[in-house]
């Protein structure tokens, strides 16, 4: 942008006006910046296992530690490297660029600004890496089930810069108390009840390796899902399945974002207020996750998705994760993405149902719907009438569950089904049909439904009304396939409740904290309770709720 910006400038000022002089200038500093950087993360990546963002910068305060740090580096060769690549990249640029010469006469400085200024419009595509739907970032390059590999193919440059966009060093914003204190109370929050039931009467399946099923319901609010308190009518498949499968009807979205939705899931950890764990590929190479303990005792994995799943870096993340075999938008034909996302969720359905038979068992596979996003676009007949933003967001929940319908309708009937344990959980709530505000609970309310033909006889239509949150859906799951759960220290068995149940979920920029005894919200910029409902709420679950988000802030912050 900048070369193209002082083009347009000088053709306007006239040639008095140093242009080749003013752009040289500026690659001359680029390439000495894009070189220091390059060098540099050469050294620290053997020390560091990431490949270099804005980490150093939180020690420039410390120069005599930094230059400790150093002292074992092979400086002088990474001197010549430095002075190698400058002087190379100096020598590209004279030869491919060279200078600027003069306009031609018959050029007007006014024609050769509207040049420079349609060019830099023209930026606009190499700057978000293409005409693709979704800018270009880190999952793009993201390939291998080798991390080093991965890291290999980032663009350091880049790194920093992204890194620096979504800076998130220095202090805990959300600090409200001892840091003591704060884990001592959220360790009092995960206290396991005196008369919490034993394993042998919590258990759901019939053994203990069954294949799981895990699909994820786009924006799938429980104000619409009959069985958990929502409209009637919209959900009949879904409000079925609750019925002959195990529902949760106290449970509750950590955040109200996809990308948020996917971690709490996947990997049992919280959101945070104001950004996503997912965005930083280093932070979550830390993170445990379900596909890898899974992976860990023989099962293999697929991820189906009917979009992009460069989509806010989710790729990345689920590389990390260990999937073996990932679908996405690319591996349908034209004419199946007939959505704006990609292909609509009866072809995405569809395709499972064609590939489950040939899936090593015993499997692990996720699902992601899409065709109940905004714009809210279905294949089908409207079910609802009425043409506004609810009327639509309602249709589109119907069309989901009808090609859930259709998909469970088949599966029941396929060799895997008996053995195979279905999971359906929403990514997130929504603020239709309601209208309901940035941090209302039922904003957050959604549906779990745990089903299949794995289920034990006794276990069909068991209601469970104990209060959780995305997170806890991890430590449930693996405490039913009798697989260890240290790892996944911000989720509990919700079969086995805890002294103090909760459901914690994050908004932009604030908290909100349910318990048996309602709700509290809490604004981080005006450092205000927002509501609590009932007045009855102890003021005590506010503080809960501060120490949790202060501790889980900076959990995130170590990573």
């Amino acid at each position: 942008m900048p070369p193209y910006l002082l083009f347009a400038v000088g053709s306007l000022a006239g040639p008095r006006f140093p242009t080749d002089r003013l752009i040289r200038l500026y690659t001359a500093l680029a390439l000495l910046l894009v070189t220091l950087l390059t060098v540099t993360d050469l050294e620290l990546y053997s020390a560091w296992g990431f490949r270099l963002d804005a980490t150093p910068l939180q020690y420039l305060a410390s120069p005599t530690e930094m230059a400790a740090s150093a002292g074992s580096a092979p400086l002088l060769l990474l001197v010549v490297a430095f002075l190698g690549l400058l002087l190379l990249g100096w020598g590209l640029y004279q030869k491919i660029v060279g200078r600027f010469s003069d306009l031609p006469p018959t050029f007007g400085r006014g024609r050769a600004a509207l040049v420079g200024l349609l060019e830099m419009l023209l930026l606009v595509v190499p700057l978000r890496g293409g005409v693709q739907q979704i800018p270009v970032n880190q999952s793009d390059v993201y390939f291998s089930s080798q991390p080093y590999a991965n890291h290999a193919a980032i663009n350091v440059p880049w790194n920093v810069a992204n890194s620096l966009f979504l800076q998130n060093g220095g202090p805990n914003p959300y600090h409200f108390m001892a840091d003591s204190m704060a884990k001592r109370t959220v360790r009092q929050l995960y206290t396991a009840a005196a008369s919490a039931p034993d394993t042998a009467t919590t258990r759901l399946i019939r053994q203990p390796r069954p294949n799981v099923l895990f699909i994820i319901l786009e924006s799938f609010t429980a104000k619409l899902v009959g069985s958990v308190g929502g409209e009637t009518g919209v959900t009949p498949n879904l409000d079925s399945l609750a019925r002959t499968g195990v529902l949760f009807t106290n449970f509750y979205a950590s955040g109200d974002r996809s990308q948020k939705g996917l971690v709490s899931l996947l990997s049992g950890y919280p959101n945070q207020p104001t950004t996503s764990i997912i965005k930083y590929p280093r932070k979550t190479e830390h993170l445990p996750h379900l596909c890898q303990s899974l992976k860990a005792v023989g099962y293999s994995s697929h991820y189906y998705y009917g979009g992009e799943l460069a989509f806010a870096n989710m790729k990345s993340y689920l590389i990390t994760a260990g999937y073996e075999k990932f679908t996405e938008r690319t591996d349908f034909t034209p004419a199946q993405q007939n959505s704006k996302w990609g292909a609509h969720d009866h072809i995405l359905f569809d395709r499972i149902l064609k590939e489950l038979p040939s899936q090593r068992q015993p499997f692990f596979v996720t699902a992601f719907t899409l065709s109940s996003h905004e714009p809210f676009d279905i294949p089908i007949p409207a079910k609802f009438p009425g043409t506004d933003e609810a009327a639509h967001f309602r249709n589109s929940v119907y069309y989901t569950d009808w090609a859930l319908g259709r998909f469970l309708h088949e599966a029941r009937t396929q060799p895997w089904w008996d053995n195979t344990l279905i999971v359906l959980v929403a990514d997130h709530g929504h603020p239709l049909p309601n209208n309901d505000s940035n941090e209302n609970p039922s904003k957050f309310h959604i549906p779990l439904i745990v089903a299949g033909g794995a289920l034990r006889p006794e276990a069909r239509g068991r209601v469970v009304t104990t209060y959780g949150a995305q997170t806890d859906l991890a430590a449930t799951l693996l405490a039913q396939l009798q697989l260890p759960a240290q790892d996944y220290v911000w989720s509990h068995n919700l079969l086995q409740p805890v002294t103090k149940p909760f459901a914690f979920y994050c908004f932009n920029n604030g908290f909100g904290m349910v318990t048996p005894t309602g709700a509290v919200t809490f604004d981080n910029v005006a450092r205000t309770m927002m509501w609590k409902a009932p007045d009855q709420v102890p003021n005590t679950q506010l503080v809960q709720g501060q120490a949790y988000e202060q501790a889980s802030y900076a959990d995130f912050l170590r990573k």
